[in-house]
């Protein structure tokens, strides 16, 4: 992880030195790139995610196909719209983050983090969110399962 930070850090270092070169006309499309390549690297880091988690639930299936049951309908659309919101809620914070902070510098970010963390709270507490799941106490997930 820490070579990809890197990489964060020298992109924002060449986005800020091409500000500098150009100058603040140039700015809004200097930020749509930067965000662009953050939002693809999201994407590429959730897809890895994604397929990994996949790859060990079809081993696990291949190696005791009884310790694997089929979810149920209202488990898996649960999980659907818990994962599709959070998955939203991430790539809307990039491009809301950078508007707040060219508005109006950190209140402008904190603000928008508000919101974000407000928006998502509401969701857990409107009864599908994160402690209940259809009327069943929610499962803690092993410790390997996101991991990067």
């Amino acid at each position: 992880m820490e070579a990809r930070d890197h990489e964060i850090e020298k992109e924002i270092a060449a986005t800020l030195q091409a500000r500098r070169e150009l100058g603040p006309e140039y700015e809004s499309a200097l930020v749509d790139s930067f965000l662009e390549k953050v939002e693809q690297r999201l994407d590429t880091t959730l897809d890895r995610r994604v397929r990994r988690h996949l790859a060990e639930q079809q081993v696990t299936a291949a190696r005791d196909p009884r310790s694997i049951s089929p979810p149920s309908a209202g488990a898996l659309s649960g999980f659907g719209e818990r994962f599709g919101f959070g998955v939203v809620s991430l790539v809307l914070a990039v491009p809301l983050s950078a508007i707040g902070v060219v508005n109006a510098g950190i209140e402008g970010l904190v603000v928008a983090w508000m919101g974000i963390v407000g928006v998502n709270v509401a969701n857990a507490a409107r009864g599908g969110g994160l402690f209940r799941q259809r009327g069943r106490e929610r499962r803690a997930a092993p410790a390997s399962e996101w991991q990067d």
